[in-house]
C-alpha cells in the first residue's frame, strides 16, 4: 500500500478519534453542569489567577437574590480581588479567604475551610467555605463551594440557650433544696426544743403541785379528779420522755429528770427540792449519768455535755 494511503488513514483515525474524545468531554461537560446545579452548595471555579470561569445555579440565583451589582454568574471576574475590597466586619474573614486561595494556588496547602457570618439586612446567616485544587488539572483549576448553615447554627445557638437555663434551672432547684433542708432541721430541731421544753416544765412546774395536793387532804372525789390529771399527764409526756431515753442513752425517766434540770441550770439543792428527793440521790443520779454518758472519771462538765448534745 502507497505511504501517502497509510498517512492518510492514520489521519482519518486520530481526526476521528479526537472527535470522539471531544464528544466525550462536552457530553462529560454537561453532565458535571446537571450535578452542580443540582447542589444545595453555592460553586464556582478559578483559574490559577483567582477569576471566576464557571459557576453553579446556587451560586447565581444567590447573586440575583442579594442584588450583586455584576453579572449573576459573575464569570471572568476576579475572586481576590472581591476578597480584598471587603470592608468592615467581612475584611477579616475575607483576608484569611484570600490567603487560603493563594496557598492552594501556590500548592502550599491541598484544602482551605472557613466558618463565616454573611448577615443581611433581613436576617442573620452563617455559610462554610471550602476550596480545593482540581486533581491532576492542566492549567490550574480551584473549586470553591459555600454551603449555607444557618441552620445548624440556630439549633447550636439554641441548644446553648437551653443548656444556660437549664444550668440556671439546676442552681435554682438546688439552692430551693438546700434551703428545703435547712427549714426542716430547724423544723426538726424546733419540734425536738418544744418537746423537751413541754417535759422540763411539766415535770418542774406541773408534777411538784401535783405531789403536794397527794399529801394534802383531799376528799376522795379530789382525790379521783387528781388521779385522772396526773395520769393525763403521764399519758401526754411519756411518748417524749422515750424520745429523750433513746437520745440520752436509755436513762431511766427520773436520770433523765435529773440530766434535764441539770441542763437546765439547777444546782443538786434545786433538784431535790423539785423532785422531792435527797441530795444524796440527786448525786447518786449524777454519777449514774455521768457514766452512761461516758464522763466517768473526766473532768469534763455535766452541763456542757448535756447543751452539746442539742447542737
Amino acid at each position: 500500500m502507497p505511504e501517502n494511503c497509510l498517512n492518510q488513514k492514520r489521519r482519518k483515525k486520530r481526526l476521528y478519534e479526537q472527535k470522539k474524545d471531544e464528544k466525550s468531554l462536552r457530553l462529560f461537560s454537561r453532565y458535571a453542569l446537571g450535578i452542580t446545579n443540582s447542589l444545595s452548595a453555592h460553586i464556582a471555579i478559578l483559574d490559577q489567577n483567582g477569576v471566576i470561569l464557571a459557576t453553579n445555579r446556587a451560586w447565581q440565583d444567590f447573586a440575583k437574590t442579594n442584588k450583586i451589582r455584576m453579572r449573576p454568574d459573575t464569570v471572568n471576574v476576579n475572586y481576590l480581588e472581591i476578597c480584598e475590597r471587603a470592608l468592615h466586619h467581612s475584611a477579616e474573614n475575607a483576608a484569611a479567604v484570600s490567603e487560603g486561595i493563594n496557598a492552594l494556588i501556590e500548592k502550599e496547602i491541598d484544602e482551605f475551610v472557613i466558618e463565616y457570618p454573611c448577615h443581611s439586612p433581613y436576617e442573620k446567616r452563617w455559610f462554610f467555605m471550602r476550596a480545593t485544587r482540581l486533581s491532576d488539572s492542566r492549567p490550574l483549576r480551584i473549586v470553591i463551594s459555600h454551603e449555607n448553615i444557618t441552620a445548624l447554627k440556630q439549633a447550636e445557638e439554641e441548644l446553648r440557650k437551653r443548656k444556660l437555663e437549664l444550668k440556671l434551672q439546676t442552681q435554682k432547684l438546688e439552692e430551693t433544696n438546700t434551703a428545703l433542708k435547712v427549714l426542716l432541721q430547724r423544723r426538726e430541731d424546733d419540734r425536738h426544743a418544744l418537746e423537751e421544753s413541754l417535759v422540763s416544765n411539766v415535770k418542774e412546774l406541773v408534777f411538784p403541785y401535783l405531789d403536794k395536793l397527794h399529801n394534802a387532804r383531799l376528799d376522795s372525789r379530789e382525790e379521783i379528779y387528781l388521779d385522772i390529771i396526773e395520769s393525763q399527764l403521764d399519758d401526754i409526756v411519756s411518748p417524749l420522755l422515750r424520745k429523750l431515753s433513746s437520745k440520752y442513752l436509755n436513762l431511766t425517766p427520773q436520770e433523765i429528770q435529773v440530766a434535764s434540770l441539770v441542763k437546765s441550770g439547777k444546782t443538786t439543792k434545786e433538784i431535790s427540792q423539785i423532785l422531792l428527793i435527797s441530795e444524796n440521790t440527786v448525786n447518786f443520779h449524777r454519777k449514774n449519768i455521768r457514766r452512761k454518758l461516758g464522763l466517768k472519771n473526766k473532768h469534763s462538765n455535766l452541763r456542757s455535755y448535756l447543751l452539746s448534745l442539742e447542737e
